[in-house]
């Protein structure tokens, strides 16, 4: 192992190590129920805004976000704007009201406003599909930054990041974890502050021109490896060669035409000093294309994608178990409104830096866009801009924000589940919730090693049209429509998680290739929110309506107790067994 891969090992094992370190500190006090599921209400908007940012900013935000700009210039502009902004809708319409209700997870408030065990029941199953569907990614990511920072096989460290999630879980669920997510936003900011700042500054010594008509061109001979199957479009063969597949057929050292082409895995590029770089189809090619928006994400349909992201992030948010989960610990729905307001603002400071490396991700390491992976571009880039010991302290700073990303999300998600599962399938107790948090991690653990990969940003916009046509209509319709029944709550729930469950699941495995596809079912499979959204939505509304006789009695005290400010003394605490 080089110098490089020394400090990256280094950088990983200290995150690591901090990690089980502070969740086993933060749990010495976890005794009761409350205290691994809610942290027995007791975490200050302050402390709980930084534990849900940090647990927020997944891989997809860390690294996610900076290669899809990379890769799709202003459209991508939307993922940062959607995650963040998603936080408004959950500040305006459910903080404060879902918090009042005394619920301590998304079930436990399906069956308080709607009075059935069934619509608990059904909302469980939910929440265990968007967490584990949210899982895979994390842990893929995980294996696969490893592979890039340590070259070690993409399982061992999808293995072992998801084994220090579930020993941090496991020692102290929700006060165990808190700790540890609240010093790890911390420690991503850092990680993609400092080596955002540093190549502005090189950047602004170098004065390369990134809006200009010309793709983008590698400043040294390069050699890409193409590991699996990918369409690339040539707008300048000079200076790029290729030995393998090549359109089915066999080539070598032979001179890549201009035009679209397929590569087989197994494949090698060799790009001379200067030569322009092909990029993925459905990409922009040239720097002129990839400053205008309205290209799309690649594929047919660009306006229908957007608008189909927006909905999922925007909405998808309000429906996430494990954000929803942190706004229970909160002690009144005043202090989960400043939680929520304060995580706006964590937000927006954080964004800021993945948008200016996914910028310069373009110019300093553009043989990326060949191969579709510009996740790798914040882990690659340190090294590739400045060198040096230089470049290898900062790709250090980076691998351990990136770990980081990978465990804080996941803790928060196994938690979520091992609270659903623990309270509504076994008896609600300590063990319980740890033998859930076992059983919970080791199923997406598994599931990440059989599923296909698909680019961070891509798959965690898919669990959130999940989450925007669940759990999102039952939180909405639940705390402000009088007129929601179980079986309308139920309905949508099926309705909106089946169909899309469906299309996640069909992208995430490619079990149906979009070729295979075609048209407006690909495009459907890829961005299901637009769709699969307002299906959400209007089956709880029709069914509810047809359903009026089966509405819970109570309702004005059920509102009440949402509505009214504690202090007016409606409010009951739900408790969970012990």
């Amino acid at each position: 192992m080089n110098g490089s891969g020394i400090l990256n090992a280094v950088a990983v094992l200290l995150a690591a190590v901090i990690t089980i370190a502070v969740g086993i500190y933060g749990g010495r006090r976890s005794r009761t129920t409350s205290d691994f599921l809610v942290a027995s209400r007791s975490v200050g908007s302050r402390a709980n805004a930084t534990a849900i940012t940090g647990e927020y900013l997944s891989a997809a935000s860390f690294l996610g976000v900076a290669g899809y700009v990379a890769k799709y210039g202003a459209d991508a502009l939307w993922y940062p704007v959607g995650f963040t902004a998603g936080y408004l809708g959950l500040l305006m319409f459910v903080a404060a009201p879902l918090r009042r209700s005394g619920a301590y997870t998304v079930p436990d408030f399906a069956e308080f406003r709607l009075s059935s065990h069934r619509a608990r029941t059904a909302a469980m199953l939910v929440v265990v599909l968007i967490c584990v569907l949210y899982l895979i990614p994390q842990f893929q990511g995980a294996g696969q930054a490893l592979h890039i920072l340590l070259d070690i096989p993409p399982w061992v460290g999808a293995v072992g990041v998801g084994t220090i999630v579930i020993i941090n879980v496991v020692s102290g669920g929700m006060r165990s974890i808190t700790f540890v997510q609240a010093i790890q936003y911390w420690l991503k900011l850092t990680a993609i502050a400092i080596p955002a700042l540093v190549l502005l500054a090189v950047f602004a010594g170098d004065r390369s021109d990134l809006g200009g008509p010309a793709p983008p061109r590698v400043s040294t001979a390069t050699t890409v490896d193409i590991t699996v199957d990918v369409a690339v479009e040539v707008t300048d063969p000079q200076g790029v060669t290729v030995d393998g597949r090549v359109d089915e057929d066999d080539v070598r050292g032979q001179v890549l035409g201009a035009g679209t082409h397929t590569l087989g895995a197994g494949t090698t590029l060799t790009l001379d000093a200067g030569a322009a770089t092909p990029v993925v189809t459905g990409a922009p090619a040239t720097g002129t294309e990839w400053l205008t928006s309205g290209r799309g994400l690649g594929g047919g349909h660009p306006l229908y994608q957007v608008l189909s992201l927006i909905v999922a992030t925007f909405l998808g948010t309000m429906g996430l178990p494990h954000v929803l989960v942190r706004f229970y610990t909160n002690p009144d729905g005043r202090s989960a409104r400043r939680t929520a307001l304060t995580v706006i603002a964590l937000l927006s400071l954080f964004y800021l830096f993945p948008l200016v490396l996914g910028v310069f991700a373009r110019l300093y390491v553009p043989e990326l866009l060949i191969t579709g992976n510009a996740d790798a571009a914040v882990l690659l880039m340190p090294a590739a801009a400045i060198g040096g010991i230089g470049g290898q302290l900062l790709a250090a700073l980076v691998a351990a924000g990136a770990v980081a990303a990978f465990l804080a999300t996941s803790s928060g998600l196994l938690v979520s589940v091992a609270g659903a599962l623990s309270t509504d399938v076994l008896r609600g107790r300590v063990r319980d919730f740890r033998l859930a948090a076992v059983i919970g991690g080791a199923v997406p653990i598994a599931l990440s090693l059989a599923a296909a990969s698909l680019e961070l940003s891509r798959t965690v916009g898919l669990v959130f049209a999940v989450s925007a046509s669940t759990l999102c209509p039952l939180l909405v319709l639940g705390i402000w429509w009088r007129g929601l029944t179980a079986p309308g709550a139920i309905a949508g729930l099926l309705v909106g998680g089946v169909s899309s469950g469906l299309a996640t699941s069909l992208a995430i495995a490619r079990a149906v290739p979009g070729d295979a596809l075609g048209g407006w079912p690909a495009i459907i499979v890829g961005y299901p929110a637009a769709v699969t959204v307002p299906l959400g939505f209007v089956t709880m509304i029709v069914v509810s309506l047809a359903t009026r006789h089966a509405l819970p009695t109570g309702l004005s005290r059920t509102f009440a107790r949402m509505h009214v400010p504690e202090r007016l003394g409606m409010g009951i605490e739900r408790l969970p067994k012990e």
